[in-house]
């Protein structure tokens, strides 16, 4: 490509937006591919080919229209990777309704609040994960459950859902068993299903994905049919994916990373979509790689670091991997090179994105240099627009730091339901502000600098201090608190909290962690606490947030992780 002459660049291409919805996308694969493998969950023993896969989700399709949902109703998933939630992302769709995403480590404040935002409808919720109990969360939330009929839920705290759609087999008070759903409907329900296939349009809102605000309450990003579809296709270009690839999933279908560029990329190409867990462990990702000879992997840095570090990983045989994409937080360049030369991923990519864009906007490619892999986010995706600009809002020049804005099919409709938060996000032009700081160099290649805002990446998990501040801000014995990211060998950053105590008051690392815990998402809970008098601050009252990472990174004597 030329050299560019500002900071600006679009992916033109000569391949074409899908101009489809995900339901007419997903049944032309399974017409084409009807007896190739399209799931294979390992820890449920599931393995169906696409022509399964689509009888099943044809089934709940049309068992969901029973419950009284309508076309464009909202319907939560809260469970993690499983067969159940592959099948309900594609049924939503052909259904109409727009699937919610809930985080799988929500607790009970954030439940409430994303439920309620959104006006769910229905709930999709698996018995519980880890040291979650989901079910009993949802009778705290709604103890008015034990005494409903199914689809008759009237609940003071949560006055928009009427259904929920329990996982496993045992029987629950008030609950329908996902396996019910696929039985329920009769000709009606499946003559409305065909009449949606050609009323639906790609431009309907049809997935909200919730991401921490910095205001403290998560905000909806809203994605169309279009949005999803077509950047997992592009995914899937940048990986060279064809119906032979076996792609291993062990990153959270509620994220962008499972359900589009894992689940939406493999059923635009026919791929195999392979989960080797409920969550990640490095072991089964290591014994699906080899049982299903997958050809890609995903992941986060830190986890290609465990599944490298495991004391059994050479007992296993990788050789059937070629690429893969990382993501989420920048890789170390010994990492890379590990990846390459131990996992035999030759053509692994790095992406760079968001969920408000669907979420790829940059990513390398397996001609890219190793440095160019582990030092950039590769360059632009087809049809998606990109520019760095100053304060002032002038394109800065090639290799000068500015806001990162993107532009195309792939921005989101906007926050559901804030107006205001989506208008301060998305110009009048269509840029999407994404608040990364980052260059473009005169060859088109992104480099991420810095974050504007204070975000922090745990393990490749967005983590915004604001959230975190207004919930520590409940705590009786606390007066002011700041929260920021310090580095952390395993997770890439972790979250300290600067403490301020009413006068008169005692407390302890201990007590902080204890009133977050069952309340807020584990990974939110701050690993170190500082208990101070006050912040650094600008002579205008501004904190510093800069300093106090800088001190606290001194005082635990805590190493900053370079890449190349």
């Amino acid at each position: 490509m030329d050299k560019l002459i500002q900071s600006y660049v679009h992916g033109a291409s000569d391949v074409p937006l899908l101009g489809k919805t995900i339901g007419q996308q997903f049944d032309e694969t399974a017409a084409r591919h009807a007896e190739r493998d399209a799931l294979i969950v390992c820890h449920q023993d599931v393995r169906w080919t696409y022509a399964e896969l689509k009888r099943e989700v044809d089934a709940v399709a049309a068992g969901l229209l029973t419950l009284g949902l309508e076309r464009g109703d909202r319907i939560g998933i809260w469970s993690p990777n499983n067969s159940e939630w592959a099948v309900s992302q594609f049924a939503s769709a052909k259904a109409g309704l727009v699937l919610v995403n809930i985080n799988p480590a929500y607790r009970l404040s954030e439940l409430e609040y994303a439920l309620n935002k959104v006006e769910c409808k229905a709930l999709i919720s698996a018995e519980s994960f880890k040291s979650s109990r989901y079910l009993e969360m949802i009778r705290e939330l709604a103890p008015e459950i034990d005494q409903s009929a199914a689809g008759e839920l009237a609940s003071a705290k949560l006055p928009d859902l009427k259904t929920v759609i329990r996982l496993g087999a045992e029987k629950s008070a008030g609950m329908f068993n996902f396996a019910e759903l696929a039985g329920r409907a009769g000709e009606a329900e499946r003559a409305e299903l065909e009449k949606l296939r050609s009323a639906l349009q790609f431009d309907d809102a049809i997935n909200i994905q919730f991401t921490s605000g910095t205001t403290g309450f998560p905000k909806g990003a809203t994605l169309t049919h279009h949005n999803i579809l077509n950047n997992g296709y592009f995914n899937g270009q940048a990986l060279g994916l064809t119906e032979n690839d076996r792609v291993c999933i062990p990153v959270p279908l509620y994220h962008c990373f499972g359900m589009v560029m894992g689940n939406m990329m493999c059923a635009a190409y026919g791929a195999a979509m392979v989960y080797p867990s409920e969550g990640f462990e490095p072991l089964e990702v290591l014994r699906a790689l080899e049982a299903e000879r997958c050809t890609a992997l995903y992941g986060v840095p830190t986890m290609f670091i465990a599944e490298l570090d495991h004391p059994e990983f050479a007992n296993f045989d990788l050789s059937s991997l070629r690429t893969g994409t990382m993501a989420g937080s920048p890789c170390p360049i010994e990492v890379m090179k590990r990846v390459i030369g131990d996992m035999h991923m030759d053509e692994v990519t790095i992406a760079y994105g968001m969920t408000e864009t669907s979420p790829v906007s940059f990513q390398s490619s397996a001609e890219d240099s190793i440095e160019r892999r582990v030092s950039t986010v590769g360059r632009v995706h087809p049809h998606v627009e990109v520019k760095i600009i100053d304060d002032d809002g002038i394109i800065v020049a090639p290799g000068q730091p500015g806001e990162l804005l993107t532009r195309g099919y792939s921005v989101m409709l906007g926050y559901w339901n804030d107006d205001e938060k989506t208008e301060g996000s998305i110009d009048a032009a269509g840029w999407m502000h994404t608040g990364d700081q980052a260059t473009i160099d005169d060859e088109g290649f992104c480099k991420i600098v810095g974050r504007i805002k204070d975000m922090v990446i745990r393990g490749g998990e967005n983590v915004y201090p604001r959230e975190i501040e207004e919930f520590l801000y409940r705590h009786p014995k606390i007066t002011d608190v700041q929260v920021i990211g310090v580095p952390d060998e395993k997770y890439g950053e972790e979250l300290c909290a600067w403490v301020c105590l009413k006068d008169g008051e005692e407390s302890n690392e201990e007590e902080i962690r204890a009133f977050c815990k069952g309340q807020i998402a584990h990974y939110k809970i701050p690993r170190y606490v500082k208990f101070v008098d006050g912040f650094p601050m600008t002579v205008t009252g501004k904190i510093q947030k800069f300093k106090m990472r800088e001190e606290t990174i001194a005082e635990l004597s805590l190493v900053v992780q370079e890449t190349a």
